[in-house]
Formats: C-alpha cells, sequence, structure tokens
C-alpha cells in the first residue's frame, strides 16, 4: 500500500521542506531555493498523477489498450523552462539588491528602508520650514 502511494510521500516531504524554507529563512537566496524545492514537488506531484500503470506511450500499436496521458509531462516542460527563468530573475533582482544593501538578510534590508525613510522625513522638515 505506502509503496505504491511513496511518489505522493515525496511529493509531501519536498512540498513541506520547500514551504518551510521559504517562511523560517530570512536570507533572500534561501527563499528561491526553498521556492524551487516547492515547484520541483509540484512537478512530481504533476508527472506521478500523469502515469497509468500498465500504460505505455500514446502511439497506438497492435496489443496496447492503456496509454499514458502526454499532457501533463508537456506542461511540466512548459514549466520547467518558466521556473528557469523565474529563478534567474529572482537571483538577478537578488544581486541588485546586494549591490544596493551590501547584504541579502530582509530584516537588515527593512531596518535600512526604515532609517532612510526617517532622514527623508527629517530632510522634509527642514525644507519646508526654511521656505
Amino acid at each position: 500500500m505506502i509503496a505504491g502511494l511513496f511518489n505522493y510521500w515525496v511529493v509531501i516531504i519536498l512540498m513541506m521542506a520547500g514551504l518551510y524554507i521559504v517562511m523560517s529563512s530570512r536570507h533572500l537566496v534561501k527563499k528561491i531555493i526553498g521556492l524551487n524545492v516547492f515547484q520541483t514537488s509540484v512537478f512530481l506531484l504533476f508527472i506521478s498523477m500523469g502515469k497509468i500503470s500498465g500504460g505505455t506511450a500514446p502511439i497506438i500499436a497492435d496489443g496496447f489498450t492503456a496509454y499514458s496521458n502526454p499532457l501533463t509531462h508537456v506542461l511540466i516542460l512548459t514549466a520547467i523552462v518558466v521556473g528557469v527563468a523565474t529563478t534567474a530573475l529572482g537571483l538577478a533582482i537578488t544581486v541588485r539588491i546586494y549591490e544596493a544593501y551590501d547584504t541579502v538578510d530582509e530584516d537588515d534590508i527593512a531596518e535600512m528602508d526604515i532609517e532612510n525613510e526617517n532622514k527623508e522625513t527629517a530632510v522634509s522638515t527642514v525644507v519646508a520650514k526654511n521656505t
């Protein structure tokens, strides 16, 4: 029973691991890795659902009655390409954030933003009083 559901157990473990990494980490690169782990679990889920026991490729031939649906596999190929593109974009934005803030930690970035906002408010107050 459990051996037949092995793929689904792997999906659940990977999904929970990816979700935990995204929620617990403050490091932006670790968050991107967590999203990739989560995404991989979704790929495995769709591929597992598309597989039929005893099924073959959908090529009509003598002696075969069960065919696997290739649509899920095609959709996953497209999703992999989109996943690589979004990962590259996320890493590029992370590099840009590192260049601007010299850190990729969310808490440090938020503190710097609050400090900059307070400085801008103080400067605008002084400019308003002088005019």
